[in-house]
């Protein structure tokens, strides 16, 4: 434990897969700094998972360190209310300077996020692109089969003799950087950056776009054949997204697009550790960057995401830490299943501070250090809805209804049961197991099977892998069902 409370860097792109990184074996990505933190001073959890595979649910989740059904935090329009903790701001009651630069996506609209931070940054300057694919130019016409692949490309790049930030995350980035140079030490520092990128639309600058050697991508996961044996949802998403005559060549333009988005994000992570470096605060800072979720990226003839399908592709995501100076550190790729609920308790752990509730993370220090290599049997992520549950259908978002919606074919199949069925996964290092509530189970070996093609929930060889999988989902059910304040009430007697 370091003698004073270590300045706190919470880096959180959104939508990047976990498996696009280099030091992690992807022959395609560039992410050159990050692979030099993990070489050096940082570990990297190759299988850390979210729980909910959409923004809003995964980060109410990984804030509190509590699950989406613990405190009904499922949908993009249930957020943190004010009397709800997280992690921001337990950090500002015990003293730590809170700046926050980037999306919501976690407090309440009407719940000024000042509650949970100091400085809640606005760029003042001019932005070339005010947001990545602000432009719906590129869509087509309605019909036609890149309506809605989010597919945009290149951006252009803005006239040498522009005087601004090129878009909103490089303006955040920059932001976070001046504020560590005007830091001025009385307090501890946070910063928390939930930046933009590598969500989709699939569009980037040079020279990202043009640093991604197509040649190397990865093989897609193709979809089933009649996707049997996969949730109806997946089946009703593709028919919507219209994107089945697409060639691979095709294919490869837009993931190549995905890998440069996650490209400039490791830029900005060098642009942020040059600041850090500058300031002699690197060394000594706790510096975390996670993802909320991942990216369908064409796995499965599928572009972004969804909200109660569980494919590694969407929940497996990026998680690595760099502790601070003296904390105990073996550098490098850790194998052992981690959550994202993990975080908070790891900065708890950390920094010595109590928050007063409990949750459901478990400290990684153990495994930074090298210490163990063990740490959960089990993951868990979790999304859907119940039938009547008409509050969880997200009928807020203007997809759900309009068809001219970039989310239309996802957000309309969530106005369906049994498509927006509540659904569970349980996955191990070896299986994933996923209960749906009012359609088939899934059953996966992922040994043999690791694109979860193949559903063998009724294998009466894996009968056995079956019901040890619905146990432990029902004992991690009951485990994390509510949790109870640890301040009491006082009764009243003799009324």
């Amino acid at each position: 434990m370091t003698r004073r409370p270590p300045p706190i860097i919470l880096f959180n792109p959104d939508q990047w897969r976990g498996d696009v990184m280099g030091h992690l074996g992807d022959p395609a990505a560039v992410t050159p700094n990050l692979d030099r933190m993990a070489g050096e001073t940082a570990v990297s959890f190759r299988h850390a998972y979210c729980q909910n595979p959409v923004c809003t649910p995964s980060r109410c989740s990984f804030m509190t360190g509590w699950y989406p059904h613990t405190f009904g935090h499922r949908t993009m329009y249930h957020l943190l209310r004010p009397d709800e903790p997280n992690l921001l701001k337990t950090l500002k009651e015990h003293g730590y300077h809170v700046w926050w630069g980037g999306k919501n996506d976690l407090v309440q609209g009407q719940h000024h996020p000042f509650d949970s931070c100091h400085e809640y940054f606005r760029c003042q300057r001019p932005l070339w692109h005010r947001h990545h694919g602000q432009s719906s130019g590129w869509r087509g016409p309605p019909g036609g089969d890149n309506y809605y692949s989010f597919f945009e490309g290149r951006i252009a790049p803005p006239p040498e003799d522009f005087d601004g930030a090129l878009d909103w995350d490089w303006a955040m980035v920059e932001g976070a950087c001046e504020r560590v140079r005007t830091w001025d030490g009385e307090a501890p520092l946070c910063l928390y950056l939930p930046i933009g990128y590598p969500h989709p639309p699939y569009t980037v600058e040079d020279p990202y776009f043009s640093m991604i050697d197509r040649a190397k991508l990865p093989p897609r996961t193709p979809a089933p054949e009649g996707w049997e044996g996969k949730p109806s949802i997946l089946r009703g998403i593709a028919e919507g997204q219209g994107l089945h005559g697409w060639t691979e060549e095709r294919w490869s333009e837009l993931r190549a697009t995905y890998y440069g988005m996650c490209a400039r994000v490791d830029a900005q992570v060098g642009h942020l550790r040059a600041a850090l470096e500058e300031k002699g605060l690197w060394d000594d800072c706790a510096f975390f960057l996670f993802s909320d979720h991942g990216d369908f990226t064409g796995d499965y003839g599928l572009v972004e995401k969804n909200q109660n399908t569980f494919e590694d592709c969407l929940t497996r995501v990026p998680f690595i830490v760099k502790p601070p100076a003296g904390v105990p550190a073996r550098p490098g790729v850790r194998d052992a299943l981690v959550e994202l609920t993990d975080l908070t308790a790891t900065v708890h752990d950390l920094t010595g501070i109590d928050p007063g509730y409990d949750g459901f993370g478990k400290s990684l220090l153990p495994l930074l250090s090298g210490a163990t290599d063990q740490h959960r049997d089990a993951v868990f992520c979790e999304g859907g809805r119940l039938d009547g549950e008409t509050q969880a259908a997200e009928r807020d978002s203007p997809s759900a209804t309009d068809p001219a919606g970039l989310y239309h074919p996802r957000c309309r199949m969530q106005q369906r049961i049994p498509e927006h069925t509540k659904a569970t996964m349980c996955r191990t290092a070896d299986y994933k197991y996923v209960r749906r509530l009012y359609e088939s189970d899934e059953l996966y070996d992922l040994r043999e099977d690791p694109g979860e093609i193949r559903n063998r929930i009724d294998d009466p060889a894996l009968a056995g892998v079956r019901a040890q999988l619905a146990d432990r989902l029902l004992t991690w059910y009951q485990e994390t069902c509510d949790t109870v304040p640890r301040r009491t009430d006082r009764r009243s007697f003799g009324l």
